[in-house]
């Protein structure tokens, strides 16, 4: 099982050094650099290979939202420390995906408490497989599991504000959050937003190009023009560039149900080439155009 994890991870950090613009090389002495940009004087966002974390660090402890991937968990760390904070006290799982999860291990042995909806703990604690990506990936030790769970939402009073995390069902995935500071507006997003590129929507777990069309709408109505959001994968945002990326998302389900509905075929959809008009901004990605088709065809309502 430690081989076929090893593999898991392997083939996520290639897929990361392909579409994820925060990667960052190595130090001289081989440990992965791990950057931090303050967003407030208590909140950062911190970026590296795979997906952007997270972090609220002050009297209260540190508060980390997503742990990457498991060999990153000490330079995750040491960057925490650097910024006066310590070993995460509280981890909030976005969703499922090992870019965003593979440190639970690591961390749950060092007392930290992980927190997420009820289906990411479902699906950490089974074996699954991620068929855009062809990998088995094994269920995580007890250790690394959320140890608090929740249906719809739950609020965090730390390091002074209020943090509300608030479950979308069936978007990018089955189980996930988004996390609002209320007091220093700013929102992590997760993997309902991608911004840049077309975005990896599972299908196969609970998600559908309706459900990130959605789950878009829904986070537009929690932030205002001053909010600063950080995205799942991608550079920082706000509204207009979410608006931006709500706009696309809706011209591609238009575009993708109608031939659905008219009974095309996912190669009869890609030769129709539906989404020309999208791909110079769109598809430079993770996944190129017709490929992002053939992923969620299957799925679209």
């Amino acid at each position: 099982m430690l081989v076929v994890r090893c593999l898991w991870v392997r083939a996520l950090v290639m897929v990361c050094a392909v579409f994820c613009s925060n990667v960052v090389s190595a130090d001289a002495d081989g440990e992965e650099k791990i950057a931090a940009k303050a967003l407030s004087k208590t909140i950062y966002l911190i970026t590296g290979k795979g997906g952007n974390m997270g972090a609220s660090i002050g009297e209260d402890g540190t508060f980390l939202i997503d742990d990457k991937f498991a060999p990153l968990t000490g330079s995750i760390v040491k960057q925490l420390k650097a910024l006066g904070g310590d070993t995460p006290r509280f981890v909030i799982n976005t969703h499922w995906h090992g870019d965003h999860t593979g440190g639970n291990e690591n961390l749950g042995k060092q007392g930290a408490i992980i927190v997420a909806h009820d289906n990411v703990r479902k699906r950490l604690s089974e074996d699954n497989f991620l068929e855009a990506f062809n990998a088995q990936i094994p269920a995580l030790s007890a250790i690394g599991l959320p140890t608090i769970t929740f249906a719809n939402e739950v609020s965090f009073h730390l390091n002074g504000d209020t943090v509300e995390i608030t479950h979308i069902a069936n978007a990018h995935t089955d189980g996930d959050s988004v996390v609002l500071f209320k007091k220093e507006n700013i929102l992590h997003a997760g993997d309902l937003f991608f911004n840049g590129f077309y975005p990896f929507i599972d299908i196969h777990h609970g998600g559908s190009l309706k459900g990130m069309l959605n789950a878009a709408n829904l986070v537009l109505d929690m932030v205002d023009d001053s909010t600063q959001i950080i995205p799942g994968h991608g550079p920082m945002a706000d509204k207009k560039a979410l608006l931006v990326y709500r706009d696309m998302l809706s011209d591609a389900y238009e575009a993708l149900h109608a031939l659905k509905a008219d009974g095309k075929t996912v190669q009869q959809a890609i030769a129709a080439k539906p989404l020309a008009a999208l791909d110079a901004n769109w598809g430079n990605g993770l996944f190129k155009t017709d490929r992002w088709i053939e992923l969620i065809y299957d799925g679209l309502e």
